[in-house]
């Protein structure tokens, strides 16, 4: 996700020294005469006064303790609540998932649902030394048993950027410490006539996909059996480590099933690929998210996995693999294409986004999904 800042230097409240300045400034002078000195008010009218007074000073300082961050314990878009840092785990060279613990789970736990039942959503965290946010994606939860889940927990996988404020902050911190966050903030609506999603994920872009998945995967039951494709492409092979493309798999049995057919079945085939390797040392955590998802909801899900530095990259046909089958094979109903990553990465799939009088605008589609031309299917850049 973007930071959400302006563009005037991206402070997210007013200095206190500011406020104060704009309250001393409004002195009540009492009008003179040049020959006789004003009388002194009544008592109603000092009281009447003196409750004013006191009733501003109240007001300016619940805006600046608003400004500043509050004490609240429930997650609000309005405020920041203060989490607790309970646990890092390193996802990669250079990104962990980060574990954090609200003040008290109660009530946090209703924000929360609202936002999984409606769609893709994110919190902005503070750099409080800077006076900055930025928005992260929280990962959806692994069980409805698990304990950070009934503690209120929430998990983000954050990537160290060496030219981003808020990541190198939020990885210096140590367990234990403060982060203040405000949201949610819904960056999708999943609409629940939706039965199929393709995800194109850029590095950290694949916890909003982990996001969509859940959102839309729990809408399963007798009738409907919606399904998820997410092609994710990262830097280097560390980021998925343990990973195995699941189009390939496909792909290599029609190919086995051809060569069968065609010298005989007596002919040696080539060896069914290898799937990911079951080994947590040797799989990438977030590799076993999406492995977990996909045995929650067996035949719906589908990841392919594209790696710079194997000259592997998403391409046109590894869409309309996916598009092709769900027109043709696909479930009745809406179809969605989300895109998400770093700024270059989603402009190339599906044009840039924009900004017009301080807002974030989507922007016409461009990119490799316009020269598809993929009819019925509804694009959202995230």
């Amino acid at each position: 996700m973007k930071s959400r800042l302006p563009k005037s230097g991206g402070l997210l409240f007013n200095p206190p020294s500011t406020l104060s300045k704009r309250a001393t400034s409004r002195r009540y002078t009492a009008p003179s005469s040049p020959t006789t000195s004003a009388p002194s008010p009544p008592k109603k009218r000092l009281w009447l006064r003196l409750t004013i007074v006191t009733a501003t000073a109240a007001g300016i300082g619940a805006y600046v303790r608003s400004q500043q961050g509050s004490e609240s314990t429930t997650l609000n878009p309005v405020t920041f609540t203060k989490y607790r840092l309970v646990a890092r785990e390193p996802v990669s060279s250079n990104g962990s998932i980060f574990t954090l613990k609200p003040p008290k789970p109660d009530g946090n736990r209703e924000v929360y649902e609202d936002a999984w039942k409606t769609g893709v959503w994110s919190v902005m965290f503070k750099q409080p030394q800077l006076q900055i946010g930025r928005d992260y994606t929280p990962l959806p939860p692994i069980s409805l048993n698990d304990q950070d889940e009934q503690e209120g927990c929430l998990r983000f996988f954050i990537r160290k950027d060496p030219f981003g404020e808020v990541s190198r902050y939020l990885h210096s911190l140590d367990v234990g410490s403060a982060i203040e966050v405000r949201g949610p903030r819904i960056e999708c609506e999943i609409t629940s006539d939706t039965r199929q999603i393709l995800f194109i994920a850029g590095g950290t872009g694949i916890a909003p996909a982990l996001q969509a998945g859940h959102t839309l995967l729990r809408r399963t039951d007798a009738d409907h059996k919606p399904r998820l494709h997410i092609l994710w492409a990262n830097r280097r092979r560390d980021d998925c480590l343990g990973a195995c493309n699941d189009s390939s798999a496909i792909d290599e049995a029609q190919q086995r099933s051809w060569f069968s057919r065609l010298f005989g079945s007596s002919k040696p085939g080539s060896p069914p690929p290898v799937g990911p390797s079951q080994d947590p040392a040797v799989t990438s955590l977030m590799v076993r998210e999406l492995e977990a998802l996909k045995a929650r909801y067996p035949g719906q899900v589908t990841v392919d996995y594209f790696v710079d530095e194997e000259s592997s990259f998403i391409e046109k046909k590894s869409i309309t693999r996916f598009t092709d089958s769900a027109s043709s094979h696909g479930p009745p109903g809406g179809k969605m294409i989300l895109v998400s990553g770093p700024e270059g990465f989603i402009s190339y799939m599906a044009g840039p986004k924009l900004w017009a009088q301080g807002m974030e605008l989507q922007g016409p589609l461009n990119g490799v999904i316009k020269e598809l031309n993929l009819k019925d299917w509804a694009v959202w850049k995230l």
